[in-house]
């Protein structure tokens, strides 16, 4: 295993999700009383886990017809789209 490439992912993936709606949503349904904590944690933990195999698995393929290069440009373009979006309904 490439221990660089772990901590890399790991730290940008961890400071990513910290904040996001998928924390929020999570610590809302952690905040019920009558729901387990860990019915929550192992249901927030599963979809993460999930959508992130989906993430893999879509760059896998998308690596077998597009050059990396291209790709970051497209990831690069979708943030700042993001971005553009958010400011504007702002």
């Amino acid at each position: 295993m490439d221990w660089k490439v772990f901590a890399t992912v790991f730290a940008a993936v961890f400071i990513a999700e910290l904040g996001d709606k998928t924390q929020l949503a999570t610590m809302l349904f952690a905040a019920d009383r009558e729901v387990s904590k860990w019915t929550v944690f192992l249901g927030a933990s599963a979809a993460l886990v999930l959508a992130t195999a989906v993430g893999v698995a879509a760059g896998s393929l998308l690596s077998n017809y597009i050059s990396e290069k291209i790709l970051h440009y497209f990831a690069g373009l979708g943030f700042i789209a993001i971005g553009a979006w958010t400011l504007y309904r702002a």
